[in-house]
């Protein structure tokens, strides 16, 4: 594809005035894009994330898209499901919550019913995060019972 001499001078002219104006004045596509979250070195899967982990960088890129962390805050105390990069955003579909218990430690079961509570001894048969519906062990009976995992790290049995 040609151009004439005067078309050709005039793209040459435009392109950097273009920048500079883009530059001085903001462009609104650039200023809307706003913050990604990246790690600073790899994080493997299974490892907290740490705020010394991860830093705030500002998105240049306006074919960026998808559900990724913009604030730190978002993942800070998350667990990656996934591999994560250094320089490379984070998705929020690779994180999760940490568990509240994990499989195979002592934790205390609780069946509440009316003023009656009921407690005893229990090992978790699977890693659960907090109002997660878990299989438990009784340790005095052996007997596999079902319950919530509660904040306090306790399983609220529940009545069949």
């Amino acid at each position: 594809m040609t151009f004439s001499r005067k078309n050709a001078i005039g793209a040459r002219l435009a392109v950097p005035f273009l920048a500079a104006f883009l530059a001085g004045m903001g462009s609104p596509v650039l200023a809307e894009m706003g913050t990604a979250v990246v790690p600073t070195s790899t994080i493997y899967p299974g490892e907290e994330i740490t705020p010394s982990r991860v830093e705030e960088v500002e998105v240049t890129n306006p074919n960026l898209t998808g559900d990724y962390a913009r604030k730190s805050k978002e993942v800070v105390g998350m667990v990656a499901k996934r591999t994560l990069l250094p320089g490379r955003t984070i998705p929020v579909s690779a994180l999760r919550e940490a568990f509240a218990v994990t499989r195979g430690s002592a934790i205390r079961l609780t069946f509440t019913i009316g003023n009656l509570t009921i407690s005893a001894g229990g090992t978790p048969l699977e890693n659960a995060g907090v109002g997660d519906l878990i299989r438990v062990r009784n340790t005095d009976s052996g007997v596999t019972v079902s319950g919530t995992v509660m904040a306090d790290g306790t399983v609220q049995v529940t009545a069949r």
